[in-house]
This record gives structure tokens, C-alpha cells and sequence, in this order.
């Protein structure tokens, strides 16, 4: 089969096309001919030495990503069976192995793909959805008619955040720059703020929960503005290691995340993606063998939503 080996950790250009075997499945796995994979910060800074990189380095080879959806060509598991269109997030954090035609995964770790959305938009509601899903609901139990403030809400995991909050009940202001001010309020945000233009401060008040995916200074001035035991929950590595003791100096709640695996929580969010609640908006998609482009894109910070590559 076709897959991306990672030769070494540094630039896109150690992504090479290469040619291995097709992985056996163990007991309750199952084996996906993949259609669509999602492309997250996280595999960039894995590649370029930073992440995951530790976990990985063990691997010969080395295959990057995490986020599939394809249709189950083999099973050793009750939960699918051959035919079955499958997504999610596999074996995070762990090794994935997304990069390849053929993936095999825990059959815990997926949920079956809605007929109602396509590979790319499924393959795209994976990590990052799970993210904001797991912060939200699992962490945070954000309730009606609270005050959600997301930052970087046109990105990756702020745009799903954005829905989620919003299926919730509660009242949503959205950060980004002026330019994605329009996409931030077609997401359902009550409230948008041009970061750049504005500060926090000034901006607005009385937040109940926050949703920080920038870090550093960010976490500070999201503390100007909540409410006395109010949660902030961040999600950057390496930006955001102070949030427990700069929030408890002041009478809040602060804590970083890191996204797991969870069939259960993947079937939570198939379950809005076919009714539509929320949507996965992919920006771009590439060929699989333009993954080093879809890296360099990644790298920009400058993606709205998601980019899909296709197998």
C-alpha cells in the first residue's frame, strides 16, 4: 500500500511517498481503506520534532496522523462490520498511523460515518471536533445560557467549538481577525471580536467559561473578564503550562487538555453532524501526495476550519 513515512524529524521535505505492507488487525480492530485524512497542527509539530515526536521516534517507520474516515475492509471486532463507513481519531495521543491507504484501528476509537456527510467532511470532524467536544462537555459541562468566549474560532478546533457551545444553549462570543468575522458568526457566535482591533477588556465581560487555543498572554487577559470561579480549559502544548496557578491566584478554575480517543464521544458528534448542528468546514483539500503542501499550508496559521487530504 501507499503511505507517508516520515524519514526524519524537520522539514515537509522528510515526508516521502512511499510503498509497505498493508497492517495486520489484532483482536478488536479493525482494518480501514482510508478515503479522506485530517491534517492538525499537532502532526506538524510532531514532524518537525516537537509533539508527539517522542512516541513516534520508536516507529519504523515513521507514519504521522491521526484523523481518518474510510469504509472497514476487515474486522476482528463486534462493533463494525465489512462495509461499514467509519471515522474518527485513532490512537491519540499514541500512534496513529493515518498517513496510509490502509489504517488499522481500534474499533473503540471510531464511530460510523452519517450518510448524510461526506469522507472529507467526516475525516475533518475528528481531532478537532473531538478537542472541543472533550473540553466543553466532557470537562467544562457548559449549561444554557452561559457566557462561552472561544479564541481562534475560525480555526480548526475554535470553529467547531463555536457549534457545540451553540447546540448547547449557551451564548457564544467568538475571537479572530476582522477577516473571519463573517465566517465566525455563520457558525451561530452571538458576538464576534476582532482581536487586533480590540481588547478583551473593553470587548466584553461576565464569561462563564473560555475555550483558549492560542495560550501565553491570551490566558491572561481571558481572566480579565470572567466571573469569579469561572473555568478557562487551554489547549496549545507548550503555551499554556502557568493556566492552573495564574487562574487559582484569582478565584478561578484553570487547566490545560489533551484530546483521547473515544468512540463514545465520536458517536456524540455523528449524531449533530447528521442533523446538522454542526458542520465541518474544510477549506482545502490536496492529493495524497501533496502532503508535504497541505503541511506548509498547516504551517501558515492562517487555515480557516480544516484541510482534508484525499487518499
Amino acid at each position: 500500500m501507499k503511505a507517508i513515512l516520515l524519514n526524519d524529524f524537520g522539514g515537509v521535505e522528510n515526508l516521502i511517498l512511499s510503498n509497505i505492507n498493508t497492517p495486520i488487525i489484532a483482536d478488536n480492530d479493525v482494518l480501514i481503506q482510508v478515503k479522506a485524512i485530517s491534517v492538525n497542527p499537532i502532526d506538524v509539530k510532531t514532524r518537525s520534532g516537537k509533539g508527539m515526536a517522542a512516541t513516534l521516534k520508536t516507529q519504523n517507520p515513521m507514519i504521522l496522523g491521526w484523523d481518518i474516515s474510510g469504509v472497514v475492509t476487515a474486522s476482528r471486532s463486534t462493533l463494525f462490520a465489512v462495509g461499514d463507513d467509519v471515522f474518527g481519531m485513532v490512537n491519540f495521543p499514541g500512534i496513529g498511523k493515518a498517513y496510509a491507504e490502509y489504517v488499522a484501528a481500534p474499533a473503540s476509537h471510531l464511530a460510523l460515518k452519517p450518510v448524510t456527510i461526506s469522507h472529507v467532511e467526516a475525516a475533518a470532524a475528528s481531532l478537532a471536533a473531538l478537542t472541543a467536544w472533550q473540553a466543553i462537555v466532557t470537562h467544562a459541562n457548559v449549561q444554557a445560557g452561559q457566557r462561552v468566549l472561544i479564541h481562534a474560532a475560525s480555526g480548526g478546533v475554535g470553529h467547531f467549538a463555536v457549534q457545540i457551545a451553540k447546540a448547547l444553549g449557551a451564548y457564544v462570543i467568538g475571537t479572530s481577525s476582522a477577516a473571519n468575522r463573517d465566517f465566525v458568526l455563520s457558525l451561530g457566535a452571538d458576538e464576534h471580536i476582532d482581536y487586533k482591533a480590540q481588547t478583551l477588556s473593553e470587548a466584553t465581560h461576565a464569561i462563564d467559561f473560555v475555550l483558549d487555543a492560542i495560550g501565553n498572554e491570551t490566558i491572561d487577559h481571558s481572566l480579565s473578564v470572567m466571573k469569579p470561579g469561572a473555568t478557562i480549559i487551554s489547549i496549545p502544548s507548550g503555551k499554556n503550562e502557568a493556566v492552573k496557578e495564574k487562574a487559582e491566584a484569582k478565584g478561578m478554575i484553570g487547566y490545560p487538555i489533551r484530546v483521547h480517543s473515544n468512540g463514545s464521544d465520536m458517536q456524540q458528534l455523528a449524531d449533530l453532524l447528521e442533523k446538522g448542528q454542526i458542520k465541518a468546514h474544510v477549506s482545502q483539500t490536496f492529493a495524497f501526495d501533496e502532503m508535504q503542501q497541505a503541511h506548509r499550508q498547516i504551517e501558515s496559521g492562517r487555515t480557516q476550519g480544516k484541510l482534508v487530504v484525499l487518499v
